[in-house]
């Protein structure tokens, strides 16, 4: 009896498959650049190495900033409800949301997609919200990988990482630094829980059953803050500023402000939405749910007063700045006042 070779293929690695992805990303990404093809090689999809040519921005002293993250286990929720068209734009605006703390200017993005078995629609639909992403915070997608897992993954489970390069003038970067006593703590508005806290969310979901009207809150894509944080930083109108991702609002604010310096917060000006306080009710406490979630704020800069007006003018109505504290000179790093009105 003759025996059945071995094979790539057979032990669960499909590489035809794998090209066949590798051209429609090519495809959808040569259209992407067509309105700027003096910094792109448009051969970049499917090579060993992508090419951004950074000579013709224009902008003095020049200093790159880089950037990884991912989307953690929104990812299984994704799975569970059968949508994946919006966690592309997640794995984006982690990444982006990041670098514009610096002030810089997101240029291009890489992703990388480790699967157990590649299911080509699934992974077309990540590819569009990357896409997508990288449209809304002004970046080319140029690169990346897939990787094919079996034993490594489960069949349906699959994982996203992201990576950002942008570029800032060295007189442009953001830097706690500049912060001084009775600067103002300025919240942006998040559009929901953003791509944090969700093992917690999923826990909850193992024991409640998520109202109808929330639903659709649970795999709302991340906020991205591109174009109005770099209109600030251009107009010199913030000196620092915070992605609220995981360990919340103060663990957060902390990093960008100097050591010799404490924050006040007054939590009773948090505008929260009504999927933090429906998780509040099963449970959790008011501190538990400041360091796990965004709570309403997806993002912090911090200003002189007297900017304060000149910045909400940068924002639209839903996204509106308000201003939450203060920094203070105080031996106590960390002063909350007050809490947030969870009643919705």
């Amino acid at each position: 009896m003759k025996k059945m070779q071995n094979s790539y293929k057979k032990s669960g690695v499909n590489i035809s498959l794998a090209n066949k992805l590798v051209k429609y990303i090519a495809k959808l990404s040569r259209k992407d650049v067509k309105k700027r093809n003096d910094t792109f090689n448009k051969e970049n999809i499917g090579g060993f190495g992508s090419l951004f040519d950074i000579s013709k921005l224009k902008i003095k002293n020049p200093v790159i900033v880089s950037c990884t993250d991912g989307v953690g286990t929104k990812i299984d929720l994704a799975n569970k409800f059968k949508k994946f068209d919006t966690i592309g734009i997640d794995l984006v605006a982690m990444c982006v949301n990041d670098l514009i703390v610096q002030g810089a200017k997101p240029l291009f993005f890489l992703d990388y997609i480790a699967v157990g078995k590649l299911n080509l629609g699934i992974t077309k639909k990540i590819i569009k919200g990357i896409i997508k992403g990288c449209k809304l915070s002004n970046c080319l997608l140029i690169g990346g990988e897939t990787a094919e897992m079996p034993g490594t993954y489960s069949k349906e489970k699959f994982d996203l990482a992201g990576f950002c390069v942008g570029i800032v003038s060295k007189n442009k970067i953001l830097s706690k630094k500049n912060i001084k006593d009775q600067d103002l703590i300025i919240a942006i508005p998040s559009n929901g829980l953003h791509s944090n806290g969700y093992s917690l969310v999923r826990s909850v979901l193992n024991k409640n059953r998520v109202p109808n009207h929330l639903r659709k809150e649970l795999l709302k894509p991340t906020k991205i803050y591109v174009k109005e944080i770099l209109n600030l930083v251009k107009k010199d109108l913030i000196k620092s500023a915070a992605h609220i991702t995981g360990g919340g609002l103060v663990e957060n604010l902390l990093r960008s402000v100097p050591d010799e310096l404490s924050i006040q917060i007054d939590l009773s000006k948090i505008k929260t939405k009504k999927i933090f306080c429906w998780l509040k009710s099963k449970n959790i406490s008011e501190a538990e749910m400041l360091k796990t979630f965004n709570c309403g704020i997806g993002f912090c800069i911090i200003s002189k007063k007297k900017n304060f007006n000149k910045i909400k003018s940068y924002f639209s109505k839903e996204y509106s700045p308000y201003v939450i504290g203060k920094v203070l000179k105080k031996d106590k790093k960390v002063n909350l006042i007050n809490s947030i009105k969870w009643e919705k």
